[in-house]
């Protein structure tokens, strides 16, 4: 069975920071670019940050490019997102995704998803 577990979510003030971490078990995570995507409340789910099976190529979302840091361990089959400078406009439920042939990052291009961690940014 493919499981992705995301964990992390919670509660942070306007400027704080926050991290998330993916734990990904039944595949083998170097084999698979790893995305975070984003739906806040009222909104369409978003592509927020992604990551190359290797690590050594990653994307970001114009909204969040500069605050926003994606990395991976595959060793411990672990994708994280560190969220800094958060602001009330990133409340949104946080989905990690697993896609073995990645050609945009969109949804349609994920095999794999967790269920999703919620971050709630107060003002």
């Amino acid at each position: 069975q493919v499981q992705l577990v995301e964990s992390g979510g919670g509660l942070v003030q306007a400027g704080g920071s926050l991290r998330l971490s993916c734990a990904a078990s039944g595949l083998t995570l170097g084999n698979y670019g790893m995305g975070w995507f984003r739906q806040g409340p009222g909104k369409e789910r978003e592509f927020a940050a992604g990551i190359n099976w290797s690590g050594d190529a990653t994307y970001y979302a114009d909204s969040v490019k500069g605050r926003f840091t994606i990395s991976r361990d595959n060793a411990k089959n672990t994708v994280y997102l560190q969220m800094g400078s958060l602001n009330p406009e990133d409340t949104a439920i946080y989905y990690c995704a697993a896609g073995h042939s990645i050609g945009r990052w969109t949804g349609s291009s994920m095999n794999y998803w967790g269920k999703g961690t919620l971050v709630t940014v107060s003002s």
